[in-house]
């Protein structure tokens, strides 16, 4: 597991989960707000626990196909406050997204960016990708600050995916490819 993310900034320590987050990790979970731009819902604890043990049992995977989701812990706390992570694009199938989600507590302190910013250093310094992308509801203006702020550009809208995936319709695809960003 040495190619996974664990690394420390000065506020934020980021590394793979490990079994011994799972309760953590399902109470921040339970925020229902949290979901307001998430294609899921708020699970119960047995079906947090097949997720959870499934972004474990991810970091074992070889190759291009992979779905890597780190925990954000603050340093001075402890405390777990969120996740970061790189992967597939379920739809576009040679994309790979970077995502972020802090808990509200954290709110409006530049963590989701701070961790968005290590995880695209990550996937172009350790994972070798020329480019990466991500994908924003038009209305979450804070994670389109995020994403703008590490030098992603609009490419266009989502429109006319397969029913699987026709959630995403009408969000905003960014990218950003290597030689753009700065570390």
């Amino acid at each position: 597991m040495n190619h996974l993310l664990d690394t420390k900034t000065d506020r934020l320590y980021i590394r793979p989960y490990r079994t011994d987050d799972f309760d953590k990790s399902f109470s921040l979970m339970q925020d229902k707000d949290l979901y307001r731009f998430l294609h899921f819902d708020v699970m119960n604890y047995v079906e947090y626990q097949g997720l959870f043990n499934w972004l474990i049992q991810s970091y074992e995977s070889k190759g291009m196909d992979f779905k890597y989701s780190f925990a954000i812990i603050l340093n001075e706390t402890n405390q777990l406050i969120g996740w970061v992570g790189v992967g597939n694009l379920d739809f576009l199938q040679d994309e790979k997204e970077i995502y972020y989600l802090v808990g509200q507590d954290h709110w409006g302190k530049g963590f989701a960016y701070e961790a968005a910013q290590e995880v695209v250093n990550y996937s172009f310094n350790t994972l070798g990708l020329s480019r990466v992308v991500a994908k924003v509801a038009p209305e979450n203006l804070a994670s389109k600050r995020i994403i703008e702020k590490l030098g992603f550009k609009f490419e266009y809208e989502l429109n006319n995916l397969p029913e699987e995936h026709a959630e995403c319709n009408g969000e905003l695809l960014y990218s950003l490819d290597k030689q753009d960003f700065s570390s």
